[in-house]
């Protein structure tokens, strides 16, 4: 077996109801949005969309560069970027979501608002330019402690169900201090942010839409009915954890008995409502194998998810002082399957691959107040969700030094 069995059931939670399928006894009938088909695209299409991503890009340079040599030698630096980080490979497919074309979980989605801003952040480490630039590519932002499921690897094990310590309008707070910064993505965490769906969508609401907003979630009670709300309240889309293709083992993997369910489910509700989808999987080491993670994509495949992301297990929360890194045979596997799933012709109708691991090894880590922030549930800024080093809370008047001392500290594990 994969994972021991234990008692899956949802364990006792104080402060959160113990939801259950049977609750879920909506009406499927519910008033449409005016929403353009979700899909993966490649071929002809996907060049075609290529080739205007391209033509757009040139306008941006065009609209903040008046030498026309600025525009070739800024195209050629983006070009130089893209290629540090992809090499020689050839991205086969985009996601194409209510609209807007999608390359990866990170970066704002062609044909976005935010998208231009974006590019002309990037644009100022080849030469400086009048926008106001994004001092953070994404944060990872904490609203509450409460959770139903009790995840095997869960980094934030210390704090869960414990006695909530921010107000709602401290959380409003941290998202405009966020945005002050400028902050091209807010992903909402937990917990189980959608025990908190009223406060995510008041959040949304009151928030300047110079954003982009993601919730990360287990899918517990994604109805159709609040997948729809969430998106007419501004959510760009979401990360479900899914951490196995069989019913059985995610709920054990998640001590929740509708996990699965509700993982699945999820993701559908959001699909059929415009979100973009992502299936989020912990590779642990009873995991990793060919079979197990070929199977795994061909259920994200005929789910209708957008993007996969394969996240390695970190000694955090849960996961503290246990042994559960990959070994090296196991880390090649998924770095063969990211580069063969996203950059051949054989795989073309499957989600695009999102894998932190590939990257960092080969750049390092761009979260630790660089790119990236995590704000916990008391509102500590942490280098990353796996790093929980709290460097003081976000809305300290003085939190510029406490950012700069941590960018300056690094990261340890790359």
């Amino acid at each position: 077996m994969l994972f021991d069995k234990r008692n899956a059931n949802t364990l006792p939670l104080t402060g959160a109801k113990n939801w259950s399928v049977e609750e879920d006894i909506q009406s499927k009938v519910e008033r449409p949005l005016n929403l353009r088909r979700s899909s993966i695209i490649s071929g002809k299409k996907k060049a075609l969309v290529h080739l205007k991503l391209k033509l757009s890009l040139l306008k941006i340079l065009i609209r903040h560069y008046r030498n026309p040599l600025d525009w070739i030698r800024g195209l050629r630096f983006l070009i130089k970027l893209r290629r540090r980080f992809l090499g020689d490979h050839v991205l086969r497919k985009m996601a194409f979501v209510d609209g807007k074309y999608y390359m990866g979980l990170f970066t704002p989605g062609w044909n976005d608002k935010v998208y231009e801003r974006f590019i002309a952040s990037e644009l100022k480490h080849f030469r400086e330019n009048n926008t106001a630039a994004f001092r953070f590519n994404h944060v990872f932002l904490a609203i509450t402690k409460k959770c139903a499921l009790r995840c095997e690897h869960c980094y934030e094990w210390e704090s869960l169900n414990k006695k909530e310590t921010r107000t709602t309008a401290e959380i409003q707070a941290t998202v405009k201090k966020l945005q002050d910064f400028g902050t091209a993505q807010i992903h909402f965490t937990g917990g189980e942010p959608m025990l908190k769906i009223d406060t995510l969508i008041s959040l949304m609401q009151k928030a300047s839409k110079e954003t982009n907003f993601w919730m990360n979630t287990s899918g517990l009670k994604l109805t159709s009915t609040n997948a729809r709300r969430l998106k007419e309240a501004g959510l760009t889309g979401v990360f479900i954890s899914l951490d196995h293709y069989e019913a059985e083992a995610h709920n054990s993997f998640r001590n929740y008995k509708d996990a699965f369910y509700w993982a699945t489910e999820g993701a559908k509700n959001a699909i059929n409502n415009g979100l973009v989808v992502a299936f989020s999987i912990c590779m642990t080491k009873e995991f990793v194998n060919e079979e197990n993670i070929r199977k795994y994509m061909d259920l994200a495949r005929d789910t209708g998810v957008h993007f996969v992301q394969f996240l390695e297990p970190k000694n955090v929360g849960h996961y503290k002082d246990k042994e559960v890194s990959l070994n090296d045979y196991q880390i090649k596997l998924l770095e063969n399957t990211f580069l063969k799933m996203n950059f051949s012709n054989g795989y073309l109708d499957y989600p695009l691959i999102t894998y932190h691991g590939y990257y960092q090894r080969r750049h390092g880590c761009y979260s630790w107040g660089k790119k990236g922030l995590y704000v916990d549930t008391d509102g500590d800024i942490n280098p990353c969700t796996f790093c929980h080093r709290k460097s003081g809370n976000i809305l300290d008047p003085h939190i510029e030094e406490k950012l700069e001392q941590m960018t300056t500290s690094g990261c340890p594990a790359y």
